[in-house]
């Protein structure tokens, strides 16, 4: 059992995490000071670095639990010797944006904020670890296409990952229930990722 000392210690942390969350999503991570996650938190900054050692620390806290799940995810169906490529990268389109739309207020934050290019050798955590799944994406794309691992595969995997974020921001802001929302709209996300697939084998005749 916890002691006081640790449960506020503990409380204080996830109150700074809590305030961070907030002002990443209604700011966007580059806007947001220390000092303004410390008085929306009700504490001094100095506090948030007995916790922090800074702010991408906390992106870091924030994110990293929710895109771990996600490419848990990714890697299980990635596995699943029943379905073809095709199949695993619609269902995996699938998670995707059912993750996004679960987390509506911070996917943005979760892949943008200090992110870097997919093809650079990434320096952060969450940068590798968005990589990662971005990789998930590009492999099935290669074995549904049979392509080599190529410039020409990499600007298809791209353009399907822009695709599956144009959706995303075109259902961000709707108020509808997650489970009405992809019940409602699971046939035109299908067809998408088919009509993507369709359009790459075209382009590679």
């Amino acid at each position: 059992m916890k002691s006081k000392h640790e449960q506020r210690s503990e409380d204080t942390k996830q109150e700074i995490l809590k305030s961070a969350g907030q002002l990443f999503a209604e700011k966007g991570y580059d806007a947001v000071t220390i000092r303004e996650i410390a008085k929306n938190a009700g504490c001094s900054h100095t506090t948030i670095y007995l916790y922090f050692k800074d702010k991408e620390t906390l992106l870091h806290q924030l994110s990293m639990p929710s895109l771990q799940e996600l490419q848990k995810k990714f890697d299980q169906i990635s596995k699943i010797n029943s379905l073809s490529s095709e199949e695993k990268l619609k269902e995996i389109s699938r998670e995707y944006i059912k993750f996004c739309l679960q987390n509506r207020s911070m996917y943005d934050i979760f892949f943008n904020a200090k992110s870097s290019r997919v093809d650079e050798e990434p320096e952060l955590e969450i940068n590798k670890l968005r990589i990662e799944i971005f990789e998930i994406m590009k492999e099935l794309i290669q074995k549904s296409l049979s392509l080599p691992n190529n410039d020409q595969l990499l600007a298809f995997a791209r353009i399907y990952y822009y695709s599956l974020n144009g959706i995303l921001s075109t259902y961000s802001y709707q108020h509808e229930s997650l489970g009405v929302l992809i019940e409602r709209l699971k046939p035109t996300f299908d067809l998408a990722v088919d009509i993507l697939i369709l359009g790459f084998k075209e382009k590679l005749k």
